[in-house]
């Protein structure tokens, strides 16, 4: 009766029941039959007295199929599955290893013993896209570690280690040495004659005060704030010590139905799909090869320079760092080391590490010393002219074959590219600030960028641990292209009447970890200006404009680091504080520019930042820039704070209905012209043609 994912057979009175599906051994139709059939084959033979689930390959079961995660559930469901594990008359072994998450820990869980390597991690992580467990999780996982331990590893989702596992009472045993030999091993002590198996659901719940939901409820708000998950999952955990087991596990399964069809888990889905999908780069053969990486070099030491040093040395790479005079080269240096040994001091990288990744890094003054690189990536100045300079050196000095790639934020890769002889060699790979830390690498492909180039660059993001994702060439791209709208109406709605406070307010209330004044704050807002004096050119005469920018950098207030920005700062504080000369200079610049203030409520704030990004993600769409809605919305989840349970831009504004969406940029268009608010075509079609950005199975029944 094995399948072909799920095996069955014996040692002896022992029945092995293997799961090999890989890579993750995920809980697919074939694999949850195969279980239950396991089951019940084991239960029928009266040869075997003790069955052990097992999975083959690196890691026990670690989730759900997420290829099944938009379509119908078909049967058997988990629910049953797990259940007839628990109330199976022969005691069942589990042997974990690697991961063992979501639905598979709800298997161990069920079984009636749990033995694990000593490098396992459990968890229940569903809260993380929207849902709640919901094959006996959070009925059963109390009645094995207590109420509180529960709750917090329920409504957190958070993973914990086989070591911590067993101190809690989650597993019984870690293995010493192989580990199915161990799992046989339990399972014979086991099945000695009349024993009864150890079912979880026949277990007490642990009694605790009924203050700890009040206190989980009140910290999930805090912790995770707008998340609707969390909330329903300490519910859920409520209902394992108010009623029956039977009785629970209904509610849970009611729960958990209703946020499985709620719009956050339809939005948390695409975040967590999204980041595969776009692995996937539409129009390039599958039998294209990468070129072979080894050496990389990265021009500049600077900020950006630095930090993408860090990434190549970080992934095992060997790094040459080049800068032009030697007192730039050890400033980049000591920042590479300080960032590491911020890392060392925080416990998250081991002495041995930082001392093996600065080893990967070689600093040079030498162009000669690129000639054998097999990568460069450029991250000087953002000047056209500068990049000419340097892109023509690279092309009389780099070995043939070697891809040549650009940091910039805007400029026109396919221009750069011309300053070489070998355009097709020659591709973006925007990383992000602090690009030791962000997890997006926007790739820019031209025309002439060669397809194993476009795979190479792809891989490497995988390889620097970041999500890559391949857009076209134009001002800005995807992701900074889109954050001028949201920018320039920031700076309009003060003018209008507005506050920088009450801009981030509203901003940070729908979702953004931080609004764009602090960010600027952050980041240093002469980055911003420089970039604003240097596509000063591209402004259209009579096209409305706004200069506070330029005004506040002017009196030397360029953020946190010189203690004003936008907000004053306390000294050695980064906490933003609204500063009544910042009011002052807006107010006097409305009446200096003849614009009377008015109160603006959030939703005008919210909408006109976000919808003149939908719109622009409209026209990036129709032109080609981006291959797909996901590609829009991956990038602004991950390189711009999008708040994942909204899905992206272009996926709220499927959620929110793109005749809404449309209606209201038309009404802007009206209130304040055509320069910035006219519909986009691809908009205005979908709309009367009743279509979406997504197809509609993403989006919640």
């Amino acid at each position: 009766m094995s399948s072909a994912l799920v095996s069955y057979r014996r040692d002896g009175e022992i029945a092995l029941v293997t799961v090999d599906n890989p890579p993750v051994n995920a809980l697919a139709r074939e694999v949850r039959a195969g279980l239950l059939n396991a089951i019940r084959q084991a239960e029928a033979d009266t040869e075997v007295h003790a069955t052990i689930i097992l999975c083959a390959g690196r890691t026990f079961i670690a989730g759900a199929d997420v290829s099944e995660f938009d379509q119908p559930p078909q049967e058997p469901h988990l629910p049953a599955v797990t259940q007839a594990i628990e109330n199976a008359l022969k005691p069942v072994v589990v042997a974990l290893h690697g991961t063992a998450l979501g639905g598979g820990f709800e298997i161990a869980l069920a079984s009636h013993y749990r033995i694990a390597t000593a490098t396992t991690k459990v968890g229940l992580p569903e809260v993380k896209l929207g849902v709640i467990p919901g094959a006996g999780g959070t009925q059963r996982l109390p009645r094995l570690v207590g109420l509180p331990t529960a709750l917090q590893m329920i409504s957190s989702g958070e993973t914990i280690t086989a070591e911590r596992a067993l101190e809690i009472g989650a597993i019984d045993e870690i293995a010493e040495g192989d580990l199915k030999t161990a799992a046989i091993a339990a399972a014979r002590r086991l099945a000695t004659p009349g024993a009864v198996p150890r079912r979880t659901g026949t277990l007490p719940v642990p009694s605790a005060p009924p203050e700890i939901f009040q206190e989980a409820r009140r910290q999930a708000s805090e912790k995770q704030r707008h998340l609707q998950a969390p909330l329903t999952a300490i519910e859920a955990v409520a209902a394992a010590a108010s009623l029956s087991f039977d009785d629970g596990l209904r509610r849970e399964r009611e729960l958990f139905l209703e946020r499985r069809a709620s719009a956050q888990a339809a939005a948390l889905r695409n975040a967590f799909l999204g980041e595969r999908e776009v692995a996937k780069v539409p129009g390039l053969a599958a039998d294209v090869r990468a070129r072979e990486i080894l050496q990389v070099a990265v021009l500049g030491a600077g900020t950006m320079g630095s930090g993408i040093a860090m990434c190549f040395a970080n992934a095992g790479f060997s790094v040459l760092i080049k800068e032009v005079e030697a007192l730039a080269l050890e400033r980049g240096m000591a920042t590479i080391r300080k960032n590491y040994q911020a890392s060392v001091s925080r416990g998250t990288l081991s002495p041995q590490d930082m001392l093996r990744r600065l080893e990967c890094i070689r600093p040079t003054l030498d162009w000669q010393e690129l000639a054998d690189v097999d990568l460069v990536v450029e991250a000087v100045f953002e000047d056209l002219g500068v990049k000419r300079q340097v892109f023509e050196q690279l092309d009389a000095i780099a070995k043939p074959g070697a891809i040549l790639a650009t940091n910039t934020s805007y400029l026109d890769v396919a221009q750069i590219a011309e300053f070489t002889r070998r355009p097709q060699d020659v591709v973006g790979m925007h990383f992000f600030s602090p690009a030791n830390v962000m997890r997006l690498l926007e790739n820019v492909r031209t025309d002439r960028t060669a397809p194993d180039v476009l795979v190479t660059v792809m891989q490497l993001g995988k390889k620097l641990g970041k999500i890559a994702v391949l857009v076209g060439g134009c001002d800005g791209f995807v992701g900074n292209r889109m954050l001028a709208q949201r920018t320039r109406e920031a700076w309009f709605l003060l003018e209008e009447g507005a506050l920088p406070q009450q801009v981030d307010a509203a901003l940070v209330d729908f979702g953004f970890p931080m609004g764009p004044f602090a960010v600027g704050d952050l980041a240093g807002l002469d980055i911003g200006w420089r970039n604003r004096k240097a596509r000063a050119h591209l402004r259209k005469p009579g096209v409305r404009d706004c200069d506070l920018l330029d005004q506040v950098c002017q009196l030397g207030r360029l953020g946190q680091k010189t203690g004003a920005g936008w907000y004053r700062y306390e000294s050695g504080k980064r906490t933003p504080l609204p500063d009544a000369a910042i009011e002052e200079l807006i107010v006097e610049h409305s009446r200096a520019r003849g614009i009377e203030r008015r109160t603006i409520d959030d939703q005008e704030i919210v909408e006109r930042c976000l919808f003149s990004m939908i719109n622009e993600g409209a026209k990036i769409l129709a032109e080609g820039v981006a291959a797909r809605p996901v590609d829009v919305d991956i990038v602004w989840l991950n390189g711009y704070g999008f708040p994942p349970w909204r899905g992206g831009p272009l996926f709220y504004a499927d959620q929110l209905g793109l005749g809404r969406v449309l209606a209201t940029i038309e009404n802007y268009c009206e209130r304040f012209g055509p320069d910035f608010w006219t519909p986009a075509p691809l908009l205005q079609e979908l709309v009367a043609s009743g279509r979406t950005f997504y197809p509609r199975r993403l989006l919640p029944e």
